[in-house]
């Protein structure tokens, strides 16, 4: 696959499919961005675990913290790794070592690893590098236009309402 593109169909429907979301070096420190994506994706309703082995057995944002992702005791649909790309290697093995294996492995802003990447594609993941489903949800959604954000979609289709205030959703209409 190409990974210095991604179709927005593809993005849409990797964040419309996944439900729970294992974060590779997810912090408690709400100044970092593992904080606050945690947090956005949690209210956007996904069932995120963190992963930080300093911090297993505690909490962040009132979700009990493991250690590594075999410890999690629900099937992951998605992988969302902050972690530096000379780990990434590591982390896909942990994810193939898996029964089910999870479906995406996402690698955040700034994160590639092309040989990784491919081990996993070979043995049928989808890879996304180089990107925040924050971001690309807030994108898709229309909510980061909200702040004057060019989210390179036009649409005459109004967003589907979530709860609370400015939740737009993703999910496409029945």
């Amino acid at each position: 696959m190409n990974h210095d593109r991604y179709d927005d169909a593809l993005i849409s429907e990797i964040l419309n499919s996944v439900r729970t979301i294992a974060m590779v070096g997810a912090s408690a420190n709400n100044v970092r961005p593992s904080y606050f994506v945690l947090k956005y994706l949690i209210d956007k309703g996904f069932e995120v675990y963190p992963i930080n082995p300093g911090r297993a057995g505690g909490e962040i944002l009132g979700r009990p913290c493991y250690a590594s992702l075999a410890d999690v005791p629900v099937a992951i649909d998605m992988v969302d790794v902050f972690r530096a790309a000379d780990a990434v290697p590591g982390v896909i093995a942990e994810a193939l070592a898996l029964d089910p294996k999870p479906k995406v492995i996402w690698l955040q802003l700034g994160i590639r690893n092309d040989a990784a990447a491919a081990e996993a594609e070979a043995h049928g993941l989808r890879v996304i590098q180089n990107r925040c489903p924050k971001i690309e949800y807030g994108r898709l959604s229309g909510e980061i236009s909200w702040a004057g954000v060019n989210s390179r979609r036009l649409s005459a289709k109004r967003p589907q309402r979530m709860g609370g205030f400015q939740h737009l959703s993703i999910a496409k209409k029945d």
